[in-house]
């Protein structure tokens, strides 16, 4: 008897493993909307940025992606933290452990990118996730590791096909061309024209939304490369939309509600 139980334990544990691995390869189907939610969709309901918290609300908006920023810690740990200090302490410098002492206005510990790519692909095919990898402060090496060390639990978590990767550090996504040549990334500097940039085998620009305004030309330059177009970070109504008009492909927002509305009306 106990045999038995052990081996329907055995059994079970198999096949939630391979449950899991399903759940987590599913071909995406993106939400047919603009709207990525910058840090997630934390300011509506005052939640946390890059939140486990703003992530699952992103998701539970349809947005068709959601941001969210990437440092390395001392201890080689992945987190999810815009700025490169927590609670006035180095990331790069500081341990895990010693972070993680501090939490999160919710109360949620620092998310780690494995729990976040974990929370993101839960009961989810709709919201893209776009890793934004923050330059190291440290030297471009060590950027770059971080690149290397994010496309492998990317690839290990079999989150590729709901995964895209933007940095403003040209070198960092060239690297993950390099380790990852069907990844889809795009740059965020503002200092390479559209022709670059696709040369570079890059695919798409995400510019703050005055690049276009004093480029123009970029926009067609960039559907003409078959780039994917996005601008950052657009709070106002008139901008979302002159950009929905110019048939811009994401719109990065911290107001991913009031863009859907935009989106929406032009729709009907």
């Amino acid at each position: 008897m106990k045999k038995l139980v052990h081996a329907s334990l055995i059994l079970l544990l198999i096949n939630s493993c391979t449950t899991a691995r399903k759940a987590s390869t599913l071909a995406p189907s993106f939400a047919d909307n603009p709207v990525v939610a910058h840090r997630g969709a934390w300011k509506a309901k005052q939640l946390p940025e890059n939140s486990i918290a703003s992530l699952r609300e992103a998701i539970a908006l349809n947005c068709t992606g959601t941001e969210f920023d990437i440092h390395r810690t001392a201890d080689d740990s992945l987190v999810i933290n815009h700025d490169p200090h927590f609670f006035k302490l180095p990331i790069e410098q500081t341990d895990y452990a010693t972070l993680a002492k501090n939490k999160l206005s919710n109360g949620e510990i620092l998310p780690t990118l494995r729990q976040y790519l974990l929370a993101g692909l839960h009961n989810n095919t709709s919201t893209r996730l776009i890793l934004e990898i923050k330059p190291s402060s440290v030297s471009k090496e060590r950027g770059q590791e971080t690149a290397a060390r994010v496309v492998k639990l990317v690839e290990e978590l079999h989150a590729q096909s709901m995964s895209a990767y933007i940095s403003f550090d040209y070198d960092i996504l060239k690297k993950i061309l390099q380790l990852d040549p069907g990844a889809h990334t795009q740059y965020l500097e503002m200092n390479q024209p559209p022709e670059q940039v696709k040369a570079d085998g890059m695919g798409g620009i995400d510019y703050h939304y005055t690049a276009f305004r004093n480029h123009p030309e970029w926009i067609e330059s960039a559907k003409k490369n078959k780039l994917v177009l996005n601008a950052w970070t657009v709070n106002d109504t008139a901008t979302m939309d002159w950009l929905l008009q110019q048939k811009f492909d994401l719109i990065t927002t911290n107001e991913p509600a009031l863009l859907m509305k935009r989106w929406n009306a032009i729709k009907k």
